[in-house]
């Protein structure tokens, strides 16, 4: 009965479950992020430069004896048994990582913009009348005010009022 209890306290904190639920919006972000890349961004670019399917792009390394018609796609080739080096595939990634970064920034700097506009209370400024630090009574580390744990040592402190 010990193992369950502490499995549960440990599943239920507050990091583990907060890092769940990042991971799976992450991962649905990531999603969607790949479909504005492969299906709204590329299909245009592969226009601008001479209707090129990127996904397609590839280099044969290996043709199977028998193999004599020209392999016209990835999936032709995979279907072959021809050893490839899929660099169209590895350039989607990359535009793909690239946007992917790109709004991951903008939105974080739009929540940051937020957040010092409506003085939310999960960050920001300190008020004029509060410090901006404390020190921690466990580690003796300066942390800042209003944290409710402290980052270096893990101690679960007051919060600030």
């Amino acid at each position: 009965m010990g193992i369950l209890n502490e499995f549960k306290k440990f599943a239920l904190r507050g990091n583990l479950v907060d890092l769940t639920v990042g991971f799976t919006v992450g991962a649905a972000f990531t999603t969607i992020a790949k479909s504005l890349v492969s299906d709204v961004i590329m299909p245009p670019v592969g226009l601008l430069l001479g209707r090129t399917d990127f996904s397609n792009l590839f280099l044969p390394i290996y043709k199977p004896e028998g193999v004599k018609e020209p392999i016209t796609s990835v999936a032709d080739a995979a279907a072959k048994g021809v050893v490839t080096i899929n660099y169209g595939l590895f350039l989607n990634a990359l535009i793909t990582f690239a946007m992917i970064t790109i709004v991951m920034f903008l939105l974080i700097r739009l929540m940051n913009r937020l957040e010092e506009k409506l003085e939310l209370p999960f960050g920001g400024k300190p008020k004029p009348d509060e410090p901006s630090d404390k020190k921690c009574p466990y580690c003796i580390s300066t942390i800042p005010y209003k944290a409710s744990r402290c980052p270096n040592c893990t101690s679960q402190l007051e919060a600030a009022t």
